[in-house]
């Protein structure tokens, strides 16, 4: 049976409905963001991936992008490249293991983001000062129980198919 009510049927779809919008919405400020800046897509992603581990406090090495792009080790070596040339990143050696390599963002890049999606923060953050503390909490957990199935999905998908780009 089909219901309307919070927590039925539909209302899921609804929800799946309005997270993909918005997950339309950002990809497309995304593609716009990579076009003036004369990034590709898998680009822009390394990027994303490179500042969200350095937010964790987890810098991303070139192994672990591989595996979060589903690259190979030459494409990575080669998105790499390209990027350290365009000066959107570096590669750090560890101090105290100099086998060991991680990934920073440029500074460069870092103002190149805040001055093209800063306006767009500064929208969502008066946006969620209409909610009140114990719906943002609740709102942060289902983004992150809804973050935490796609990415487990796309790991799946990713094992049953056993390709890499």
């Amino acid at each position: 049976m089909v219901t309307s009510e919070p927590g039925g049927p539909e209302h899921g779809q609804r929800l799946t409905y309005l997270l993909r919008r918005m997950n339309v919405e950002l990809d497309q400020l995304g593609h716009e963001f990579a076009g003036r800046h004369r990034l590709h897509p898998t680009d822009m992603r390394a990027l994303v991936a490179v500042m969200d581990g350095a937010n964790r406090g987890r810098p991303m090495s070139p192994g672990r992008l591989g595996e979060e792009l589903n690259l190979t080790s030459a494409s990575v070596t080669a998105l790499l490249d390209r990027l350290e040339r365009a000066g959107h990143l570096r590669r750090v050696r560890d101090h105290h293991d100099r086998r060991r390599v991680t990934l920073a963002i440029e500074p460069k890049a870092l103002a190149l983001g805040a001055e093209f999606f800063g306006p767009l923060n500064t929208e969502l953050v008066k946006a969620m000062d209409t909610f009140s503390p114990d719906d943002l909490e609740r709102i942060g957990r289902f983004l992150e129980a809804m973050t935490d199935v796609i990415a487990a999905n796309r790991r799946a998908r990713r094992q049953a198919g056993g390709s890499t780009s």
